[in-house]
């Protein structure tokens, strides 16, 4: 029989705007992982010598961010020399897939413990200056009809019916929600504060957050990715040859109803039940199931909806066994169309806001994902809750967590 996984702690930095005036733009890729680390350590009073491994995302694997920067962190941190570590990428489900492979790994009996995580300085290491072939290599690029994310989005709103209002209706909302979540303290568990070279606090909270946002607000902006569709380089063109039936792409989605570019780091302890036990450290959930799949890889960011159904058929689940939801943000349309797809109750999505909100740091998010979600499930007193983000170039992940 294969042993249980557990997740024992799951925690995250705040995220900072990412640019050069957000609070975390002084912090370094590496630092920033090293404190989460070494916050994780000292929670669980952790002898790193048990650590099997840590896994750590990262998408824009250049510069600082380059190399194995998983074991530059560790390194960085006061974990010991034997501890390794290592790097993945899996676009915007890293952080998730992390979690993923560490569980996998426990299950199949190699090692009891592992931190898994990722981190992402936006505003020190821009989204796409890695040079990836999926963009620029003509040959790839003219196979999968390689269209920016944004357009994606754009894509999905015009072939599911999404117009502009639905769009920022649900941005207004992913921001009231996030204001109360703050407000009421819902994060205080996860979230650490980081202090600069002197050890003064430089962030506590999420600091890409616009409370006051409305519909008349998010009304007067314009199109984000309407410029690059129709004009230059014409990417909608592109798309046209792929969905012809769509006639036209309906341009919806824009700074307000779009994820954040934001810094931050995410952590979360992954152990056997005789680790737990070794150590006087007591479970907080069980990684019931984890899943990933291949999609569509122009319209690349549906991934959430069928790897949901491959993750509930493989464990013999059905959708309405899911007590609670975090489905990233990285667009408007990428959950509303998860709720159309499943007929999804709101109440039990993203209660606490997301990425629209918040921000999304490409490779930490996934892990940000769990520590949200296992947060809510206990201040609800709630069992079953799934996450899951659309990836890059067509992709999906999700994990099924079950409180224990």
């Amino acid at each position: 029989m294969a042993e249980e996984a557990y997740i024992y702690d799951a925690i995250r930095s705040p995220r900072g705007k990412g640019r050069k005036d957000g609070s975390l733009h002084e912090v370094t890729s590496v630092r920033l992982s090293a404190e989460v680390l070494n916050t994780l350590k000292e929670r669980n009073n952790l002898d790193t010598t048990q650590v099997e491994d840590v896994i750590w995302g990262n998408v824009t694997a250049v510069a600082e961010q380059g190399g194995c920067l998983a074991r530059a962190s560790v390194l960085y941190s006061d974990y010991g020399e034997q501890t390794p570590g290592v790097s993945i990428n899996r676009f915007c489900a890293s952080g998730l897939e992390a979690v993923n492979i560490a569980a996998n790994q426990i299950r199949g009996g190699s090692g009891n413990a592992y931190v898994a995580g990722g981190v992402e300085m936006m505003g020190r290491v821009p989204m796409g200056s890695d040079g990836a072939a999926m963009a620029v290599d003509p040959h790839l690029a003219m196979k999968t009809y390689f269209v920016p994310q944004g357009i994606s989005a754009d894509i999905i709103a015009t072939e599911f019916g999404f117009s502009k209002d639905d769009c920022d209706a649900y941005a207004v909302e992913s921001q009231k929600r996030a204001a109360k979540a703050w407000e009421e303290g819902r994060f205080k568990k996860s979230v650490v504060t980081i202090k600069d070279q002197n050890g003064l606090p430089i962030l506590d909270r999420d600091e890409y957050m616009r409370p006051q946002t409305d519909m008349q607000s998010l009304g007067a902006l314009k199109p984000a990715f309407k410029e690059q569709g129709e004009v230059m380089p014409g990417f909608d063109a592109v798309a046209m040859l792929r969905y012809p039936h769509l006639e036209k792409i309906n341009h919806v989605h824009t700074a307000g109803n779009s994820s954040g570019i934001v810094d931050g780091a995410a952590a979360v302890l992954v152990g056997s039940k005789e680790f737990g036990e070794r150590n006087g450290l007591k479970p907080r959930a069980r990684i019931r199931a984890n899943a990933k799949i291949g999609t569509d890889p122009t319209m690349n960011l549906t991934g959430p909806v069928p790897v949901t159904e491959k993750i509930l058929r493989e464990s013999g689940m059905k959708f309405s066994d899911i007590d609670l939801f975090e489905v990233n943000e990285a667009f408007s349309a990428v959950v509303l169309r998860f709720m159309q797809a499943f007929d999804a109750d709101h109440g039990k999505v993203n209660v606490n806001g997301g990425a629209i909100a918040m921000g999304h740091p490409l490779g930490a998010t996934g892990a940000i994902l769990i520590s949200t979600l296992l947060d809510e499930m206990e201040r609800t007193d709630k069992e079953i809750g799934l996450a899951t983000l659309c990836v890059a170039a067509g992709m999906g992940s999700a994990t099924i967590l079950e409180r224990v």
